[in-house]
């Protein structure tokens, strides 16, 4: 039941990007500007995480919330930026990794979503 016309676009073209956040507040309004910009189909917001890192010279840890972002690719300096623009952290975390499989109607509904 293939459309031999209709062009199908890549995984890679989608990606999920983690982002973390100091508080609940936060990570609901970036995910709500986000989601409100269609820069991004679907933001999933984790409590309850612990982050140990380094920071100047010293090992840090934080109770943080965690964004898992799913966003068509080229949308990234755009979503990188809005959350630039809100987040507290001097470095936040935004790391952006390409899908390579999913559901091929999850990923059609993943590039809908966005203008």
């Amino acid at each position: 039941m293939s459309n031999s016309n209709k062009e199908i676009t890549p995984p890679s073209a989608y990606q999920i990007i983690l982002c973390t956040c100091p508080d609940r507040q936060l990570a609901e309004l970036l995910a709500r500007q986000l989601l409100e910009a269609k820069l991004v189909a679907c933001v999933n917001i984790l409590p309850g995480i612990t982050s140990m890192y380094h920071w100047e010279g010293q090992i840090e840890s934080s109770a943080e919330y965690l964004l898992v972002i799913k966003a068509v690719a080229e949308n990234y300096s755009q979503i990188e930026q809005g959350i630039v623009e809100l987040h507290p952290y001097a470095i936040p975390e935004i790391i952006a990794r390409p899908i390579t499989h999913g559901l091929a109607a999850y990923l059609a509904w993943l590039g809908s979503v966005q203008g």
